[in-house]
């Protein structure tokens, strides 16, 4: 294939761009926000998780004192049934019955009211607890928030520059004939690089000295003789540096 040598250098700006686009289209899918995120989300879904047990216990606790406090309001009503039914009656009989079942009720209010004083500490220390997955419930979904808002930020800039990059490869394109065009972008999706500098008698597309031998044929061709690294990988673009 022969191509003017000014058409052929152009792909050495054809494979910068490339290069360019595809070193923003990493940047796009590797934004180091994504895994700080992902941190975040596994631990805002623990922290949610972790606040339903507790508001659970909480909620337990709070149902076991309202039965509780039932209980003494039971309790103190017959207390003061009695009462009310001692101060009325003259029976000694029921007297000593009354007052037995008022001493056994009053020792029943107080285990009652222990319980209740237990139970209200639970419920304290549980409320503590719920606080603090509260508060580090909020700070996750803070610093989701703020990354999310930088990762966003960071990705419109990013592909706005790759916007521009792919303008900028198509006005390159542009000026190369579609026949040596379609040979590097052959080339380009074979092996990841469509065109390298031959400089100093090293492949830059491969990073390997060419031999004597490669190096006397590519002097032999023509100006405008299409070559390719000896691998095959690339097409060679000679220029003043190449050292031939």
């Amino acid at each position: 294939m022969k191509a003017p040598a000014l058409e052929q250098r152009k792909l050495l700006d054809l494979q910068a761009a490339d290069n360019r686009i595809a070193q923003l289209q990493h940047t796009l899918r590797t934004l180091p926000q994504e895994v700080r995120l992902a941190e975040l989300q596994r631990d805002s879904v623990a922290a949610r998780q972790e606040f339903g047990g507790v508001n659970g216990e909480l909620e337990d606790a709070r149902a076991e004192i309202a039965r509780v406090e039932a209980d003494i309001d039971t309790v103190a009503a017959r207390e003061k049934r009695d009462r009310e039914r001692l101060q009325a009656s003259s029976s000694s009989k029921d007297i000593q019955g009354l007052e037995h079942e008022l001493a056994s009720l009053k020792v029943r209010r107080s285990n009652l009211e222990d319980i209740e004083l237990a139970v209200m500490e639970r419920v304290e220390e549980i409320e503590q607890r719920l606080a603090a997955i509260t508060a580090r419930r909020d700070d996750i979904a803070t610093e989701e928030r703020l990354l999310a808002a930088q990762r966003d930020e960071q990705r419109d800039r990013v592909a706005a520059q790759l916007e521009v990059a792919k303008s900028e490869r198509s006005a390159i394109a542009g000026g190369i004939g579609a026949e040596l065009l379609a040979l590097y972008e052959r080339q380009r999706e074979r092996y990841g690089v469509g065109a390298a500098l031959l400089q100093g008698g090293v492949s830059l597309g491969t990073n390997v000295a060419l031999t004597e031998s490669d190096l006397a044929q590519i002097r032999a061709a023509a100006p405008d003789e299409v070559v390719l690294d000896p691998d095959g990988a690339c097409i060679l673009v000679r220029t003043e540096e190449s050292g031939l």
